[in-house]
This record gives C-alpha cells, sequence and structure tokens, in this order.
C-alpha cells in the first residue's frame, strides 16, 4: 500500500512528463497522462509488465507542436520548418499517399508534381484540417497552389448554391499577383464546374459588377476594388467561409490595413482564414491576432531577414552624381546574358530610365502604376516572350512577377525597406536557378547598410569593406547627432543666484 502512494506521487511529477516523451518538443499537463495510467497499473504491474511509457503517450497523441514519426522529423529539420500550433498533422512528403482527393492528385500529376515545396507540405494537412494558417516563406516556394488546393477541396466537400458573393476570396496586394493568381485558379473551372473571377482597379469595373452578379465561387481581389464593390453593395462576404490574405507584408506596407479589416468584418464567423507572408513584422502579428484567434504557424526558413542563397549579391556604393554612369557599366556587362529586371523607386524615373535604355539600342520597356492594366499586360508579355529582354519598374513588380529566365535584378535606387530589396531580387533565382542581383547605394541609404550586412552574413556572401564602412559612417554619424541633441547641463549662475549675493565679490570688498 505504501508503495502504491509514493508511485503515485512520483507520477504526478510535471517533469515526470519529460522523461517518459523526450523526443517530444512540448506536452500537455502530465495529469491527464498519469491519471489513465495510475487508474489501470499498480506498483507491481510497473515493475513487472514493463509498460513503455513514451509509447503510451506518444500513441495518445499529447503533443502540442507536431506528432511525427522520426522520418518526419528529419525532413522538418532538413527543409528548416518551424511548428507553433496545436495537434498539427504531419506534412504529405508523398502526393500519392496524401488525403488529397482523386481530382487534385489528377491535376498534381499532370503538371509533374510528385514532391511539394516545403511550405505546400506541411501548410495542406493543416489547411484541409480546417484549422486558421499563417505561413511564412520566401517568394517563390509554391505558396499559390498552398492555399488554392484547399480551397477547391473546400467548394467540393461543402456543396452550396452559387449566388450572390462568393464562397472563397483571395486577397492579393498588387494586380498582377490577382492576375497570376488567377492563371492558376481558371485551371480548374471547366474540370471542377467551377467560376473564378479576378477584380482589381485600372479598367471598367462594369464587366466585373456583372459578372459578380452572375454568381461565381472564387473571387480574387485586390482590396481597394474589393472595397469598392462591398460599398456600392454590388457584392457581400456573407457566404465567404474560406479567406486568403496573399503577402499580408506587402499589403499593408501599401496601406491596405483599413481596407483588410473592413472586408474581414463582413465574412461569416465561422471561417477560415489562411495568411501567407514573407516577412513576420508586428502589423502582420497583431491583424493575424485580432482575426485569426487561434492558428497554425507555419515558417519556412527563418523569420529573420533571408535571401535567397541563389542569388549573388552585389553591392556598389556611389556618390548621387555617379550613379547614371555606374549603371550604364553594369549594363554593359550583363547585357545578352538573359532577362534583366531594373528598379526605380518613382514612376517619373522609370520612364526616364527607359527612355534612357532604348536610345543606346537596348530593347527595354517601363512599367509602373499609372499605366493601364492592357499596357501592362502587353508590357509584361513582352518581357515574358522576350522581344524586350529589360524591363524597368516600380515595387508593382517586386512581388506577383512570374517570369521565367529573369537572370539579372538591378536596382538602380534602393527600396525604402530592407524587405522590398529582398522580394526585388526574389524575382530571379526561382526554382533552384541561379541569379545575381546589383545594388547602387548613395550615402542615402546608409541606414539600411547593417541589415544588407546581415543578409549577406545569413547567405554566407563575402561582405564589401565599402558597405562595412557605410554602416559604420551611418553608426558614428548617429552617435553624433544623439549628443548635439542632449540639452547641455544648466550651470547655476553663481553672480545672479540671490542666496549668494551677499557674497558677491564687489560688494563684499
Amino acid at each position: 500500500m505504501a508503495h502504491n502512494i509514493i508511485v503515485r506521487h512520483f507520477l504526478r511529477r510535471k517533469d515526470l512528463s519529460v522523461l517518459l516523451c523526450p523526443n517530444v518538443k512540448q506536452i500537455t499537463p502530465a495529469n491527464t497522462i498519469l491519471k489513465q495510467i495510475i487508474r489501470t497499473v499498480s506498483y507491481d504491474s510497473i515493475y513487472q509488465r514493463g509498460i513503455d511509457y513514451k509509447k503510451i503517450c506518444c500513441n495518445n497523441r499529447f503533443y502540442s507542436i507536431n506528432a511525427v514519426t522520426k522520418t518526419d522529423e528529419e525532413y522538418i529539420t532538413e527543409n528548416k520548418i518551424t511548428i507553433v500550433g496545436e495537434d498539427v498533422p504531419s506534412p504529405y512528403r508523398d502526393i500519392d499517399a496524401s488525403d488529397f482527393p482523386d481530382y487534385i492528385k489528377s491535376f498534381l500529376k499532370e503538371q509533374g508534381i510528385t514532391t511539394p515545396t516545403a511550405i505546400q507540405s506541411q501548410g495542406w494537412p493543416i489547411a484541409l484540417a480546417g484549422n486558421n494558417f499563417v505561413g511564412i516563406a520566401q517568394t517563390g516556394t509554391g505558396k499559390t497552389l498552398a492555399f488554392l488546393l484547399p480551397a477547391l477541396v473546400h467548394l467540393k466537400e461543402h456543396k452550396a448554391r452559387r449566388g450572390r458573393g462568393p464562397r472563397v476570396l483571395i486577397l492579393a496586394p498588387t494586380r498582377e499577383l490577382a492576375r497570376q493568381i488567377e492563371v492558376v485558379a481558371k485551371q480548374f473551372e471547366r474540370p471542377l464546374n467551377i467560376r473564378c473571377l479576378c477584380i482589381y482597379g485600372g479598367v471598367s469595373r462594369g464587366n466585373q459588377a456583372n459578372e459578380l452578379r452572375s454568381g461565381i465561387d472564387i473571387l480574387i481581389a485586390t482590396p481597394g476594388r474589393l472595397n469598392d464593390f462591398i460599398d456600392s453593395k454590388v457584392t457581400n462576404l456573407s457566404k465567404c467561409t474560406y479567406v486568403v490574405l496573399d503577402e499580408a507584408d506587402r499589403m499593408l506596407d501599401m496601406g491596405f490595413e483599413p481596407q483588410i479589416r473592413k472586408a474581414l468584418e463582413g465574412v461569416p464567423f465561422e471561417r477560415q482564414i489562411l495568411m501567407f507572408s514573407a516577412t513576420w513584422p508586428k502589423e502582420v502579428q497583431h491583424l493575424a491576432k485580432d482575426y485569426l484567434g487561434k492558428f497554425v504557424q507555419v515558417n519556412v526558413g527563418s523569420t529573420d531577414l533571408t535571401a535567397n542563397h541563389n542569388i549573388t549579391q552585389n553591392f556598389y556604393i556611389v556618390d548621387y552624381e555617379e550613379k547614371l554612369q555606374k549603371f550604364q557599366e553594369i549594363m554593359h556587362e550583363i547585357s545578352g546574358k538573359g532577362k534583366i529586371l531594373v528598379f526605380a523607386n518613382t514612376k517619373r524615373f522609370v520612364d526616364n530610365l527607359t527612355l534612357r535604355l532604348r536610345r543606346n539600342q537596348w530593347p527595354a520597356v517601363g512599367i509602373h502604376g499609372d499605366k493601364t492594366q492592357l499596357q501592362r499586360d502587353v508590357i509584361i508579355n513582352k518581357f515574358r516572350s522576350g522581344s524586350s529582354n529589360i524591363l524597368v519598374a516600380t515595387d508593382v513588380a517586386a512581388r506577383g512577377l512570374d517570369v521565367d529566365g529573369i537572370t539579372h535584378v538591378v536596382n538602380y535606387d534602393f527600396p525604402n525597406t530592407p524587405e522590398d530589396y529582398i522580394h526585388r531580387i526574389g524575382r530571379t533565382g526561382r526554382s533552384q536557378n541561379k541569379g545575381v542581383s546589383y545594388t547602387l547605394l548613395t550615402s542615402e541609404d546608409a541606414r539600411h547598410a547593417r541589415d544588407l550586412i546581415a543578409v549577406l552574413k545569413e547567405a554566407k556572401q563575402e561582405i564589401p569593406h565599402e558597405l562595412e564602412y557605410l554602416a559604420r559612417d551611418f553608426q558614428n554619424n548617429k552617435i553624433i547627432e544623439k549628443r548635439m541633441k542632449q540639452k547641455p547641463k544648466s550651470r547655476s549662475n553663481f553672480r545672479n543666484n540671490r542666496r549668494w549675493q551677499k557674497y558677491d565679490r564687489e560688494d563684499y570688498y
């Protein structure tokens, strides 16, 4: 009897769960497990029957990070996947062994997709389980299929009458990204008998409004045009039970947070929300906390600022007057070696730079927000087909531009944030291909030098001495400015202090 009391006290120890399941990262309170053991196991049976406590714990799925076998753990480690959440299913490492319906498996086989990417492998089972999901991964990692295939399963498994308002909503920051998602979604219209529509600004809203009224299943939209149709009561989101926020960090950078929140207020409470982002800033965290509630987060790679390791990054520190000359030298060096994407910060300079290149017999085309959608489509098609191998653009092409064969990216102007720099150079080096980037920096860009050094260190690339000097000078100037702003300590005026007037030298002598 005394032995049983001792054993029960021992089994109630919370740290016993670590001994029983050392390979599980986080376990729910041990009392739940131990009560089941105590009910059926006595002191004698513990030692005589040789019960495998590790087997008991793991078979009952008492975990909070990920229940995986050893091979799955190896897969997660190799692909640098970090999972935060509860009751997370194992990743899909084989399409045939996945829980996808046959029509999805057939599509993937037709596309030649046999091995999913890391974000697809772990994101698919989470989305199919109906969980709210946050995926943090670099651009070009297959995020479109990561949220689109579960959306199709959601539509087919939860059948409903097609009526006013979509059942699946996908929000994207730019027209180019929205159109890119539409191209993939349109492939399923005829085989699965669904209707997709992409709405965005820059084109006539009449045709879009007519299609919305006729009833659709999947709506792909930019936030501004979506709110326009909601305010005019052309459509509503009362039937939308599957929502995707693609490139959420970019949408917040562009100032779309009020439009996003307004749209999400019209979505039913019983809904599933998936958020994909390349970075995890505080603004995105607040949005996820406000609308996703309980969610599973999957990070592929580090949440810190990282660049694609397949891209060789080059930096040149020049004076502002020397930028154009250095840019011409770079263009002479790389011309004829593939497609070149050039970034500038302003619409006016995109047009000026395009004109300069064309005057020098380079077949360049330019794109920015003031171009109509028809013009943008024609320009991108020229660049995609290769009739124009040089595209000059603002940040409208930093995300969502999926063009094969981009070998070089040139940043004539450095963007406003290092995150935008990562997305710009991410247009090359896609699908395990190699790429090269060139970036011109001036003294005005010195505040970004430390972040760029960190990016280069993470990518294990050589750090230019000029970039280190730029970061050091900025830090020294910052210290000097801080000291200059500090108010000097006020020194008491001995002669004007009334307490000491009687000791004034003139009066004293």
